[in-house]
């Protein structure tokens, strides 16, 4: 009886696979349920991860993974109360706030970035979001950032009518601003803006077409059912964002979310396989987090269907793998970098 309810689980989502990949020549939306994407998250693993390599393979190069870099540009002083931020001012955490970077030493940075053999470069600056004064240096980063070579990204906050302009103009790729968590849960984790402000600028970045760059946080305390809300969300976007990180909290003394209940390790590449089933065209980022997962997992999860990571020490202010060890990891994988 169980196989058998596991087989029609397995041969529906087949189906659904077949019809997301139609959406693409079609401009159906094809939606998801968070029933149907919880009925993944409880799959048998095997089977799981089989469907996710099958969506992955269909769509990527299941050998190849894309390589950012991401540089905190203006760190600490946010005003904002997100409950796993260390930059958040009201916290008491070790990140101490600092004006923003010169322009020598992005472009220096960015020089490393592509030297290690990243594609892209991200710019993060811990704002509520930029006024006009902030976003003129920016601009001029991007700008150059986008002369090396490079795919320009950046993460600013919140962006007022005119702002994601602008950023077009100076050559901006992608804009990151992701949707953290469930609706339902994410009044547990933020007060000082709302779920509507947030899928606002994400409206106001895909209005200019620039690229949209927009996931979650997962083991904040959420359940299967919320974690599989927030993938809903981004998968039935009227276009899923091209780059989906999924981000492991961090935990960092001084935040409210230290000493959350740490998720299962399984759990987490649960989530990663269903991003790549629900959102077969997007790239799926194993982001925030890895510095405290095995090579073991992290390899679980590139065979679950994650095919983008970011390089380099630091993630704005928490520590990530060096770039000689993903190297190395990427060797004994056979990954090649995109």
């Amino acid at each position: 009886m169980l196989e058998s309810a596991t087989q029609s689980i397995i041969n529906t989502e087949n189906l659904r696979t077949s019809l997301t990949h139609s959406h693409v020549e079609t401009t159906t939306v094809n939606r998801w349920s968070v029933d149907e994407i919880v009925a993944l998250f409880e799959l048998p693993f095997s089977d799981l991860m089989y469907q996710a390599q099958t969506v992955h393979r269909a769509n990527f190069n299941p050998n190849a993974v894309q390589v950012s870099t991401l540089l905190s540009i203006k760190t600490g002083g946010c005003s904002e109360d997100c409950g796993y931020c260390p930059q958040a001012a009201r916290y008491h955490t070790e990140v101490e706030s600092e004006t923003l970077m010169k322009l020598d030493d992005v472009l220096a940075a960015a020089q490393e970035a592509k030297d290690n053999g990243a594609s892209r470069f991200c710019m993060g600056a811990a704002w509520r979001g930029p006024k006009q004064r902030d976003l003129e240096p920016v601009l001029k980063m991007i700008a150059e950032v986008k002369a090396m070579g490079l795919e320009t990204c950046a993460t600013l906050g919140m962006l007022k009518e005119g702002q994601a302009e602008q950023l077009k103009d100076a050559g901006l790729d992608y804009y990151n601003h992701n949707l953290d968590t469930a609706p339902e849960f994410y009044g547990e984790v933020i007060t000082t803006r709302t779920y509507q402000d947030r899928l606002d600028t994400l409206d106001r970045v895909r209005s200019v077409d620039i690229n949209v760059c927009s996931g979650g946080i997962i083991g904040m305390g959420e359940s299967r059912i919320q974690r599989a809300g927030l993938l809903a969300q981004l998968a039935n976007m009227e276009r899923p964002p091209e780059s989906v990180p999924i981000n492991l909290l961090t935990q960092v003394e001084g935040t409210p979310l230290h000493g959350t209940e740490a998720l299962d390790s399984f759990e987490f590449v649960r989530t990663i396989a269903a991003a790549r089933i629900t959102m077969p065209k997007s790239y799926v980022r194993l982001s925030a987090g890895r510095q405290s997962m095995s090579e073991g997992i992290q390899a679980m999860c590139f065979l679950a269907g994650a095919n983008s990571i970011f390089y380099g020490e630091k993630l704005l202010t928490t520590a990530n793998p060096e770039a000689s060890t993903d190297k190395k990891l990427f060797a004994r994988l056979g990954i090649n970098k995109i």
